[in-house]
């Protein structure tokens, strides 16, 4: 699993956002991601991609996580 990153931009503002990719390597999820970004191109925001990184367990927010942070 891999999980991408995109710059989101409208007027002044920017925010980022991640979206997971379903790809069987780094290569592909970036074709991926990147086809992605220019298809969401349809309205006022604009999105531009930064990067690819495999990910096990993205987005998750578990005892894990809590346990790590609190250690």
């Amino acid at each position: 699993m891999f999980m991408a990153e995109f710059k989101l931009r409208f007027g002044d503002r920017k925010w980022y956002v991640r979206r997971l990719v379903e790809a069987s390597s780094v290569e592909e999820a970036e074709e991926k991601a990147k086809r992605y970004a220019e298809l969401m191109n349809r309205g006022e925001v604009k999105w531009e991609f930064s990067y690819v990184i495999e990910a096990e367990r993205p987005l998750f927010i578990g005892d894990e996580e809590l346990g790590k942070l609190s250690a």
